[in-house]
């Protein structure tokens, strides 16, 4: 089964965006982005925070990868009080993965202190409205389901067999050459079972997609 199998549909960035709010003379710069792999979530957070070398803190989190099923989360209060920035951050993060299936995504806060303290709930408040604030204008693409699946086919088909799977949006993921061609696909959920007759009926019966056994 290829490692980047989808089990379901789910949201993420187009692209990074930023934007800033005030609060009681204090700057609250946001960046928010794409973060595939936690490697990406950590590159991100470096390149933010060297932009904002001289903000007082640079505080982040991220959910990488899948909004639901992935592990890869992370956050940091980068020197405000415990609790107060990061987690903050994360939980609206945590709430647009389970509510709205928004995944892949991180978020730098760089704050830039204007001298009156907010306390630890307005600190709180000020991190989260700031990162729903970078969600409302942030725009979205959808990665669509998909199941491992294989086909093998007479060379002759070839063409024709990549007409289809072209059609329908169906990602070719290996091919071999044996006694016979060999692909392993990655197929949209949603087209599962139709793709699997299309190329069955357009082929007379000579060649069948299998899918994996389990699924």
């Amino acid at each position: 089964m290829p490692d980047n199998m989808v089990s379901a549909d789910y949201m993420i960035p187009s692209k990074a965006i930023c934007v800033e709010q005030e609060i009681k003379r204090s700057r609250f710069i946001v960046n928010i982005g794409h973060a595939e792999h936690k490697a990406d979530a950590q590159a991100f957070i470096r390149e933010i925070s060297a932009q904002y070398p001289d903000a007082r803190h640079n505080c982040w989190a991220y959910i990488a990868g899948h909004p639901i099923e992935s592990i890869e989360r992370g956050f940091s209060d980068a020197g405000e009080p415990s609790g107060t920035a990061g987690k903050p951050m994360l939980n609206v993060l945590q709430h647009k993965a389970s509510n709205e299936d928004i995944g892949e995504v991180v978020v730098v806060v760089s704050r830039y202190f204007g001298g009156i303290k907010l306390g630890a709930g307005g600190l709180v408040r000020a991190y989260s409205s700031s990162v729903q604030l970078a969600f409302d204008e942030l725009p979205l693409d959808k990665v669509v389901a998909t199941i491992a699946a294989e086909v093998c086919f007479p060379y002759a088909l070839e063409s024709q067999i990549r007409h289809w799977l072209e059609k329908y949006n169906v990602e070719i993921c290996n091919l071999s050459y044996e006694q016979q061609a060999k692909m392993t696909l990655l197929v949209p959920l949603n087209i599962k079972n139709d793709l699997k007759n299309i190329i069955s009926d357009k082929t007379q019966g000579k060649v069948n997609i299998t899918y994996p056994t389990h699924q």
